[in-house]
């Protein structure tokens, strides 16, 4: 018996030892395992969320006009007697731009003005008769009535030569003229256009779905392709009554300042209309997200380990994102190399471009 006692303790004692050995390399083998606590951290990069400003808007296209345009027509015939402007150039209200040959009308007035002249004589001396009770109401009105025929007729013909002279109605700059000297034109004929440019007005349509959100004075900012590295902007004033049937938009117009006469009618415009501005609006940069089926994640660093954190997005503005529910500001977020992290994992914040050459096998 004292011979298998002493096997059996030999056993049990081999068996404590394996199991004491075993126990030491599962130790060694962990995450960590004889090291400093920080070795196994993944390195990413990280910045804070901030707040700043985010603008929704609708962007469409539309055309620019001039403020106020005409074309310069003759509302009577003639000769074109001369041309006192140059083409392209800018012309105050009141200048004059066409003169037509008036020697005509001017025989004309002068031969009212002569009737005009023994029409007043003639009533003198019909009122002086009619006062001595000589004359009879039927004639002293008769001798004026004739007196306000000869001088509608000279007003008339003041009228007729007034219209020989084809004047600016607005401030504008003129374009290309379509007669010269010596040209008998015609009533209503293209002469030249006038355009005023200094200020424009931009015309777009938006979806009806907006309807609700678009006030005037909001603000309209476009771009042209002549002026591609150049943004101009101006302000909302008009909205159409009535929604376009065929595509459910509606008209809007806008205000553009044109200091620098750089825009011009006609001109095709890319337009984005502010519908409200939020100052502080939480941001963090595009690459912060990590999308997940319709769901949108950002990872925070607290406390030195990685938080996986449901985020609801807004508008998007240069290269940021607004973050509408899920973070505020001063939260730390990761922006590189979140991609091998995991929710609760350990993280080192190290300089910008770094993470990506820590991950490189």
């Amino acid at each position: 018996m004292n011979k298998w006692r002493l096997l059996y303790v030999l056993l049990a004692l081999g068996a404590l030892s394996a199991c004491g050995d075993g126990g030491k390399q599962d130790r060694s083998a962990g995450p960590g395992g004889g090291g400093p606590p920080g070795a196994m951290a993944l390195p990413v990069e990280a910045v804070a969320v901030h707040t700043g400003v985010v603008n929704r808007v609708i962007s469409t296209v539309g055309s620019l006009r001039a403020n106020e345009s005409v074309v310069i027509r003759s509302e009577i015939v003639g000769r074109v007697a001369a041309i006192q402007f140059t083409e392209g150039e800018a012309v105050k209200a009141g200048a004059d731009l066409i003169r037509l040959d008036d020697s005509e009308q001017r025989a004309q007035l002068a031969e009212s003005a002569a009737t005009v002249k023994l029409s007043e004589l003639n009533f003198a001396r019909a009122r002086d008769v009619f006062e001595k009770k000589l004359l009879s109401q039927q004639n002293y009105d008769e001798a004026l009535q004739k007196l306000h025929e000869a001088r509608s007729r000279m007003a008339l013909n003041e009228a007729r030569i007034a219209k020989t002279r084809l004047t600016a109605p607005f401030a504008g700059v003129l374009g290309l003229r379509q007669v010269s000297v010596g040209d008998y034109i015609k009533e209503g004929q293209d002469i030249v256009n006038l355009e005023d440019i200094h200020t424009l007005k931009l015309d777009f349509r938006a979806p009806e779905t907006y309807l609700a959100s678009i006030k005037p004075e909001q603000e309209v900012t476009l771009q042209v392709d002549a002026y591609p590295a150049r943004g101009f902007s101006g302000t909302l004033y008009a909205i159409d009554p009535r929604i376009d049937e065929q595509t459910r938009t509606i008209l809007l117009r806008a205000r553009i300042p044109n200091p620098d006469m750089h825009l011009r009618p006609g001109m095709f415009a890319r337009v984005s209309l502010v519908l409200e501005s939020r100052t502080d609006a939480v941001l963090v940069p595009e690459q912060a997200l990590l999308p997940v089926g319709d769901t949108q994640f950002v990872y925070r660093v607290v406390d030195g380990k990685a938080v996986q954190t449901k985020v609801l997005t807004g508008q998007r503005n240069e290269g940021h994102v607004e973050i509408v529910q899920g973070l505020k500001a001063g939260d730390t977020v990761i922006t590189a190399g979140q991609t091998k992290v995991r929710d609760g994992a350990l993280v080192r914040v190290i300089t910008a471009g770094a993470a990506a050459a820590a991950h490189k096998p």
